[in-house]
């Protein structure tokens, strides 16, 4: 990885990671600057955010749910 200039491919796999394993500080550090200033990996951040979300929910459901 390119010392706090990672490319987009690099921040999307430190965002995958991000859900495995903590990040070291250099790779928090270069993600953070990355997705100041691209977009793109913004909303793929915020996709992850939403399909970790839902996958909590469909852990959670029962049958018991859909009937009320």
């Amino acid at each position: 990885m390119k010392f706090l200039n990672p490319s987009c491919r690099e921040a999307t796999r430190l965002l995958s990671e991000r859900e495995e394993r903590a990040l070291t500080v250099v790779e928090r550090s270069a993600l953070m600057l990355h997705l100041a200033i691209c977009k793109a990996c913004g909303r793929f951040e915020k996709q992850l955010a939403f399909m970790h979300q839902a996958l909590g929910r469909w852990r959670n459901y029962s049958e018991d749910d859909a009937l009320r």
